[in-house]
């Protein structure tokens, strides 16, 4: 190997050294940026997060990855900060059903009033509310099997119909159909007027397409670094976004 490409080489690799820790130190000032502000606003020290206008948050949803599902305690208490904040509705998704399992004691005890004691949050699971608060838990099951079910329900309602000259049925499904029929089968809900994804993967992990026309989406880490600053953040740049629904 010649001298001149060894040189070459050398140069090379400082460089991309150099690129590599440049990238790091970027990476981790804003990563202290990211934890400081948070502390400031859980302090509330920054005024203008002291005070959230949710009026336009109607429903939020949740998104979590179903292994970090598994910590309970994090969702409990993501639960209970954002039933302090005012947030009214709230609809918990993961892809494997674990919320659904874990919070099935609390769905079964909502029917007694002691699903509020069981969150720790006085809020009840299921469609029950308490508190002004209603928690929905939904999972993949609800997404293309919910679909499939309303078509079969759509279908038959069709086939049993009354039948229109010589014979032949005209089918005219439209949205507001298909909307009940959801909501006939179990699977229909209020459109989220934001969706908080907890995870390492940036997207929605198979959540209801159909409930998220309008919905504004924000990745917001792992579970396990969740912060009450970064969901005060997150629901005020929500609270401040302008969204042009067309004609």
């Amino acid at each position: 190997m010649s001298r001149p490409w060894i040189i070459l080489k050398l140069i090379l690799g400082l460089l991309w050294g150099i690129i590599h820790l440049a990238i790091s130190l970027f990476n981790l000032w804003s990563l202290l940026i990211y934890n400081l502000e948070c502390y400031l606003i859980s302090s509330g020290l920054l005024w203008k997060y002291r005070y959230l206008n949710l009026d336009r948050l109607k429903s939020l949803a949740i998104v979590v990855d179903s292994k970090e599902a598994k910590n309970t305690m994090k969702i409990r208490q993501l639960l209970c900060w954002l039933s302090t904040m005012g947030v009214k509705y709230i609809c918990l998704y993961d892809i494997e059903g674990v919320l659904k399992k874990s919070f099935e004691p609390a769905m079964k005890g909502s029917r007694d009033g002691k699903a509020g004691e069981y969150l720790g949050i006085g809020a009840s699971i299921s469609h029950s509310s308490h508190k002004d608060l209603v928690v929905e838990c939904i999972s993949g099951s609800d997404g293309k099997e919910g679909i499939a079910k309303a078509a079969n329900l759509l279908c038959s309602t069709y086939l049993n119909g009354d039948t229109h000259g010589n014979g032949k049925r005209e089918p005219a499904f439209t949205e507001a159909d298909m909307a009940s029929s959801l909501k006939a089968v179990g699977c229909g809900g209020p459109e989220p007027d934001l969706l908080l994804m907890y995870g390492p993967a940036r997207c929605h992990l198979g959540f209801p397409a159909w409930r998220l026309r309008y919905t504004e989406i924000m990745h917001m880490g792992p579970l396990k670094s969740m912060k009450y600053g970064a969901i005060v953040k997150a629901l005020y740049n929500f609270s401040k976004k302008y969204q042009n629904y067309g004609k």
